[in-house]
């Protein structure tokens, strides 16, 4: 008899869980994006001033969920101009968010560069280099995937939202290849880190070596 019990309060259980998963999802409204092109779908996306991916992974699980109302969507790419657009979220709705990137205005290439290879995990995480965004760790990990940056010290930091952040500073001779290595460490800490935060300068161009030819 017991165990009959059990059963039911534990069918009661899930059924109540259930019931309060379809009620948010009634709430909420799921935002899609969509890009054509590679560039499109690897460029880092901001909703509301928060880093929360990039283009082609913003689905299934990763999918972008949000309160009905106003809210501010940010797609950038290194050397591409800012793509943005403001949104307004339905109850229980679905929106598409076609996103075209558009070459931005950029200063003379280095005549010299080196090589910069990033092996970081998770791959998803944001590269930001001297502060600036230039794409996701995928993009410069693997075979023929690199970045070329001018030689010179350079800042780099790589940061995902629900882990510690990871900086470190290299000073990269031309023509040289140098490697950054390492597992981002879940965090315990509720809030944001300050990089993945939306800034006004971080869509100012700067004299930059394109990523490597993949």
């Amino acid at each position: 008899m017991k165990f009959v019990q059990l059963v039911a309060l534990l069918f009661v259980f899930l059924s109540l869980c259930l019931n309060l998963r379809s009620s948010d999802n009634a709430v909420m409204g799921t935002v899609q994006f969509q890009g054509k092109s590679k560039i499109d779908k690897t460029s880092g996306v901001w909703v509301d001033g928060q880093y929360v991916g990039y283009l082609k992974e913003l689905k299934g699980s990763k999918k972008v969920m949000l309160l009905p109302g106003d809210h501010q969507i940010v797609v950038r790419q290194d050397g591409y101009q800012d793509f943005t657009q403001s949104i307004v979220i339905q109850p229980g709705q679905t929106q598409v968010v076609q996103v075209a990137m558009m070459k931005g205005v950029t200063g003379p290439m280095p005549s010299q560069t080196a090589t910069v290879k990033i092996d970081v995990k998770p791959d998803r995480a944001a590269v930001f280099v001297d502060g600036l965004f230039v794409g996701h760790v995928g993009e410069f990990t693997g075979v023929g995937k690199a970045m070329l940056v001018a030689p010179g010290e350079h800042h780099i930091r790589i940061a995902l939202p629900g882990y510690n952040s990871f900086e470190t500073d290299i000073n990269p001779l031309a023509n040289q290849k140098v490697e950054v290595k390492t597992e981002l460490a879940k965090s315990s800490e509720p809030l944001p880190d300050p990089m993945l935060k939306s800034d006004p300068s971080s869509s100012t161009n700067v004299p930059q070596a394109p990523p490597a030819p993949q």
